[in-house]
Order: C-alpha cells, then structure tokens, then sequence
C-alpha cells in the first residue's frame, strides 16, 4: 500500500533543481502565504494549478500562530506537479501531533520532510513519515513531531500524443 522512495542526497537535489529551474509562465507555479494554527484541531490548506491540488492537513500544538508559505508548479510538458510548503524563518517551534499532504491528480515520485530549515535543512529520519501513490503522512509512534519544511513532486500521468 506504502513505498519509501529513497533518493541520494545529491540526486534528489539535481531532481529538484530541474524541476525548479523549468521556465514556467505565471499560470503554472503559484506561492501563497497560509497560517498554521496550534491548538490541536485539525487543518486543511489547500492550493492548485488547473486539475492539480496538494492539501496540507495537520494538527498541532504549542506556541502562537505561525505564517507559511506553499508553493505550487506544475513542468512545462505539464509530467510533473511540486508541492513545497516551509516555515520561512526556518525552525518551526509548533508540535505537529499530525501532518499530511495530498497531491491530487499525481502519483507520488519523490517526498522529503525537515525538521529544520535555513542553515542547513535538517531531514527527518525516513521511519518518521510514509509515502505513498498520492500522499505523505506522519509515522504514528516514530514522528518527533517536528516539522519546518516538506516537498512532494508527483508524476501527473500527462502523455503527449
């Protein structure tokens, strides 16, 4: 049901780096600020390009209300769709009890997770969150409850003709 997708440091870098470096037009990369509240109730936030969509839902706990950012691009042979949402000041000092990202439309090529942002991201252990066809979701009972950054690239299945 779950694989782990495991990708060397310097390639998934030289994935990413691709993919953020395709030309893309206005209409196919998108960023917008979004608040994560603690409190322990579970939140949605949702953004998209066309038919594609990544929803972040999470619960969390601890301090004041933090403002993040989700950035959203689809390639320009429209194969594939990036999800990537960070705390800009880079550490987040929330407790998430819970986190998921859902891409719709994809199927789930690469996923990573930091604890830590800004002078040398900081991954989380690869036992602490699960990848799977369209989602990334905490480890129950292995999640340390620290996250800062998180990015999804998913394969949208689109065939030229």
């Amino acid at each position: 049901m779950f694989r782990t997708v495991h990708f060397s440091a310097s390639s998934a870098f030289i994935f990413v780096l691709v993919l953020v470096t395709t030309e893309a037009s206005s209409e196919q990369t998108k960023t917008v600020e979004f608040n994560v509240k603690p409190g322990g109730v579970v939140h949605t936030f949702t953004e998209g390009i066309g038919k594609y969509k990544c929803s972040f839902t999470y619960a969390a706990q601890g301090g004041t209300n933090e403002d993040w950012l989700m950035s959203v691009g689809l390639s320009d042979d429209d194969r594939l769709f990036s999800c990537s949402l960070w705390r800009p000041q880079g550490k987040s000092y929330l407790f998430f009890t819970q986190f998921k990202a859902d891409l719709k439309g994809t199927k789930i090529e690469y996923a990573n997770a930091y604890s830590q942002t800004g002078h040398g991201d900081v991954p989380l252990k690869p036992e602490e969150f699960t990848i799977g066809d369209s989602m990334v979701t905490q480890t129950d009972g292995k999640f340390s409850a620290q996250l800062s950054k998180l990015t999804v690239i998913g394969r949208t299945g689109h065939d030229e003709l």
